[in-house]
């Protein structure tokens, strides 16, 4: 028997007299605007008011003083460092990763899940929207951990990509994870299936996707990458990993494979327009023109490359290249805020101390790194991005006439080059999931006290191993 249609009248929020940074393909901007959502979609957006004679409106907001902008995508992230911040302060990326994975190693299910509301709860009160987790850590016995992580966020109610991680190169083998660390190759590939089996939705209006993604060139053995992206590709879904993040990697790749990473990523099948890489901070004219011709995109993480000292990924040549870009927070154990509007500040201004100096980027440019430039790179451009008729209902409803931002005549600079804006309204799907700078799906005080627990009870158990 064929289903019914469903009775119900589709309920309508509508925002008005806001200031509009739609980032659609044009850039179209309205100084004092509408945005109508129905259901989990926007319905309409544009000058004025909103049209007359909606029905089933079930909240009108008088949006006077605020900046609405598509939600903020992060492109790159490691949940569970959330319990390790704040350790290793002066370390470069391979002292860093030495030191620290002894304690990631004794990670388990309760503690990922914890780590992700903590990661989750920073990220969605700041405006982000559509999140993703690179998690890569899976020790024997530890647990459920990718169900603990994609449970946080259905709970926290954002949109969410799983980048089911892998490694099978340990010390043993000449990489940095220890021997205990790692998963065998044929384990990390049957996890990485059962994952795609039980959790991922191809559908439009998905709340939870997973990735593909071995961690690095040097954690990782070549036929886990190989055969990774055959998997991906074999089930339709996107791949992931670490790539051309510092010197060292690039030395690495040189003296074990005899090239540098873009080349040898492109010889085990990892690059493509399904495949995104975080950081891509040491990359020459040809591996930017390697990642144009093939679609590949990029995670920018600047806030943790100047953490560990990685370097300045050469941004605005990709762009120019035509190279698909968004933005990363990463691991707070590289980035201890753990929030993304940092991100659209600090891509801006690090890429101005590179070779392009004041012509690098600009408040608009950084704007659609973190929100269409992030869904371009998770393969939701279609989607989510971008305030335009038809797609998700995936929006922040910025506070920009306090004291931190009244003076700034301009709406776009206020959000990119001010301090962080309060978040009066966050949609994610049509639902509201921040108001008034609070989040309303979990309670963010028990969320405080779990990660304080969780991150003395991981210490323990590492001092003690």
């Amino acid at each position: 028997m064929a289903a019914s249609a469903d009775p119900r009248p589709t309920q309508r929020i509508v925002i008005e007299n806001c200031s509009i940074a739609t980032v659609d393909a044009h850039d179209t901007e309205y100084a004092s605007g509408h945005v109508v959502v129905a259901g989990n979609r926007i319905e309409s957006v544009g000058a004025g008011k909103a049209p007359e004679g909606l029905t089933d409106v079930v909240r009108r907001i008088d949006g006077t003083g605020h900046l609405v902008t598509p939600g903020l995508v992060n492109t790159h992230h490691h949940f569970y460092q959330w319990i390790t911040r704040g350790l290793a302060t002066d370390h470069n990326l391979f002292d860093w990763l030495v030191a620290l994975y002894p304690t990631w190693a004794r990670i388990d299910e309760r503690m990922a899940g914890v780590a992700a509301q903590g990661s989750l709860a920073m990220m969605a009160r700041g405006g982000v929207t559509t999140a993703m987790d690179h998690h890569y850590v899976y020790p024997q016995g530890a647990g459920d951990l990718s169900g603990a992580i994609i449970g946080a966020a259905r709970d926290m109610g954002v949109r969410f990509t799983l980048a089911r991680g892998s490694m099978d190169r340990s010390e043993k083998d000449g990489g940095l994870p220890p021997d205990f660390a790692v998963e065998t190759l044929d384990g990390a590939l049957a996890g990485t299936e059962a994952t795609i089996d039980a959790h991922h939705d191809a559908s439009f209006d998905a709340m939870t996707r997973i990735a593909v993604a071995p961690c690095s060139p040097f954690s990782v053995s070549t036929e886990l990458l190989r055969q990774g992206a055959e998997l991906a590709r074999r089930r339709g879904v996107r791949l992931h990993t670490h790539g051309s993040e510092t010197v060292e990697e690039e030395q690495f790749c040189k003296e074990l494979f005899g090239m540098g990473p873009t080349d040898y990523f492109e010889s085990t099948g990892w690059l493509g327009d399904d495949v995104w890489m975080a950081h891509c901070v040491h990359m020459n004219d040809s591996d930017i023109a390697a990642f144009a011709r093939t679609g590949t995109g990029v995670a920018h993480c600047p806030s943790s490359n100047a953490r560990l000292a990685a370097g300045i990924a050469r941004v605005p040549d990709m762009l120019a290249a035509g190279v698909p870009v968004g933005l990363g927070v990463d691991g707070t154990a590289s980035n201890e805020s753990g929030e993304l509007h940092t991100e659209l500040r600090n891509a801006l201004l690090i890429n101005r101390l590179g070779a392009h100096r004041e012509k690098a980027l600009n408040a608009r440019q950084a704007l659609r790194l973190g929100t269409y430039g992030g869904a371009q790179v998770l393969g939701r451009a279609e989607e989510i991005g971008s305030l335009e008729a038809g797609k998700l209902a995936d929006l922040v409803l910025w506070k920009l006439d306090t004291l931190a931002h009244a003076s700034i005549a301009d709406p776009v600079t206020a959000l990119v080059f001010g301090a962080a804006a309060p978040v009066t309204l966050s949609l994610v799907n049509g639902r509201t999931v921040v108001e008034d700078n609070h989040l309303t799906t979990v309670d963010e005080d028990a969320i405080a006290r779990a990660t304080r627990d969780e991150a003395r009870r991981l210490a323990q158990i590492a001092a003690g191993a």
